[in-house]
């Protein structure tokens, strides 16, 4: 069951998921003034973001959800407008600093606000009617970062088979952030190009061939439209931002194991209740609930009491996750003990 709440708390405050905008809004402004601003993205992801999950502290009873979800329901849609208007600034200031080290810099603080603004709102948009216009808003938001086979092997494989051997989202016990990044951006399009093979969709039949060549298309025409320097720095913000993303990933499901055709708990996911990350990353933090009740949306999911429990918020994991030794040491006596001995994955 999920944590139970007590009946004198109130919802929180709606706009406290505003603050979820804030690294794009630095984006746009530092892509916009140019010089050492370029790095706000950056600043905020690697340095302030870990600070504020310590400052804010972790929610130790949840507050009851709103009895509306139309102001969340709102915020998605204006997450997606300064997603492609923080990817748009980022073009402008490539083009007009060329190679120099500011094009890196916000291409690098652009792929920050893409992994919230837009892969955490496709990710919430993708699990809505398909073909519906919040389902197409997501797939424009995966398009911003290259990365349109997402919503197939989510749905389809990492719901299914998270935490088993079949699913290449889930980290391995032992395994180090770089291990797994390398082996599941690969793996995720490969078992994406499956599913849709599988139903007997082949060539460009198959949507995601089609979004691969989408998607190359869409490079092509930056070039031919802006340059070299742009379309790089277009395809460096789509490659941090799906790094941040498997980054995600990788610390959501490390270690916690179930054998093929074991029914999934909540044991199977990590969950974190630090209040900036969920305030700012649409409750993603809450994922044992995400897994369970998928169809739900995020402002409606609610921590479990024995789920396990992840150190710290997203950011403060990232640092962890960076190392590791560290990483491996800290998450080694949080693993649920029966998984850490049980045998071989099958």
């Amino acid at each position: 069951m999920a944590m139970s709440e007590s009946r004198d708390l109130k919802p929180e405050p709606w706009g406290l998921h505003l603050f979820g905008l804030t690294p794009a809004l630095a984006v746009i402004a530092g892509n916009v003034v140019g010089g050492p601003w370029v790095l706000g993205g950056i600043v905020y992801m690697l340095g302030v973001g870990p600070l504020l999950d310590v400052a804010f502290g972790r929610a130790e009873q949840p507050r009851p959800p709103r009895a509306s979800g139309r102001p969340f329901e709102l915020l998605l849609y204006v997450h997606a407008v300064v997603q492609f208007a923080a990817v748009g600034t980022l073009l402008y200031r490539a083009g007009l600093d060329l190679s120099t080290w500011t094009t890196w810099g916000a291409a690098l603080s652009t792929g920050v606000s893409s992994g919230v603004s837009g892969i955490i709102v496709a990710h919430e948009l993708g699990h809505r009617r398909p073909r519906s216009l919040a389902w197409w808003i997501g797939r424009m938001n995966l398009l911003s970062v290259l990365y349109l086979h997402f919503t197939t092997e989510h749905n389809h494989t990492h719901h299914r088979h998270v935490s088993t051997t079949k699913d290449p989202a889930s980290a391995h016990p032992g395994e180090s952030l770089y291990a797994f990044v390398a082996r599941t951006i690969p793996g995720q399009f490969a078992d994406a190009l499956r599913v849709h093979t599988d139903k007997g969709e082949v060539g460009l039949q198959n949507p995601v061939a089609r979004g691969a060549v989408l998607q190359i298309g869409l490079l092509i025409l930056l070039y031919l439209l802006l340059g070299p320097w742009p379309t790089i720095a277009f395809f460096v913000q789509a490659l941090f931002a799906v790094f941040l993303l498997e980054y995600i990933n990788y610390i959501r499901h490390y270690g916690l194991r179930r054998t093929v055709g074991e029914r999934q708990t909540e044991m199977h996911s990590w969950q974190s209740e630090e209040r900036w990350s969920r305030w700012t990353l649409l409750e993603l933090t809450r994922h044992p609930a995400h897994h369970l009740k998928a169809s739900v949306p995020f402002w409606e999911l609610r921590p479990y009491p024995n789920a396990p429990t992840l150190p710290t918020g997203y950011y403060g994991c990232f640092w962890l996750a960076a190392v590791p030794p560290l990483w491996h040491r800290v998450m080694a006596r949080r693993i649920p003990e029966a998984m850490r001995n049980a045998g071989p994955q099958r």
